[in-house]
């Protein structure tokens, strides 16, 4: 650049940086990053399961006999959206259904041995991604970075 003519800046297109915004751009890269390395195992992996049927395999892995409307409640999604997820899971043998002893229109729903199967490589595959993530770091390190996300959490947490 010459000393005669001055460096522009684009203030239209650069925002100013300000330590609190760095950090949560940071935790944005951080799980696009992470979310693009899964989807890529989901979508290139043996099992062709996308992002939202993992964690509906991994919602019923962990509460067994749960229904659709517990899943509803628990992830906020709609249930329309849920019931196709659903139905595509039970369509493909991951999913069993059986109605409620207490009220037959209600389906408890549970892994079927391919479901546990599918959910195990996915679990396995996220444990490799975040054991890459933190690659290098010490157990103090690793410990510092989760209390310091979690008052991050309860920071925001406190905004609603």
């Amino acid at each position: 650049m010459s000393s005669i003519m001055p460096e522009s800046i684009d203030s239209v297109n650069h925002k100013p940086k300000s330590a609190e915004n760095d950090v949560l751009e940071s935790i944005h890269a951080v799980m696009h990053l992470y979310r693009s390395q899964q989807y890529r195992s989901l979508r290139d992996g043996p099992h062709d399961i996308t992002h939202m049927e993992s964690k509906v395999l991994d919602f019923f892995g962990r509460r067994p006999g749960a229904t659709q409307s517990d899943l509803a409640q628990h992830s906020g999604r709609d249930k329309a959206q849920l019931a196709r997820l659903i139905k595509t899971l039970r369509d493909r043998g991951l999913l069993a259904a059986e109605a409620d002893e207490n009220d037959r229109r209600n389906l408890r729903l549970t892994l079927t041995a391919d479901g546990r199967s599918v959910r195990r490589a996915l679990q396995m595959q996220a444990k490799r991604l975040g054991a890459a993530a933190v690659a290098g770091f010490s157990a103090q390190e690793i410990q510092a970075l989760l209390v310091y996300l979690e008052r991050v959490k309860g920071n925001l947490d406190t905004q609603e």
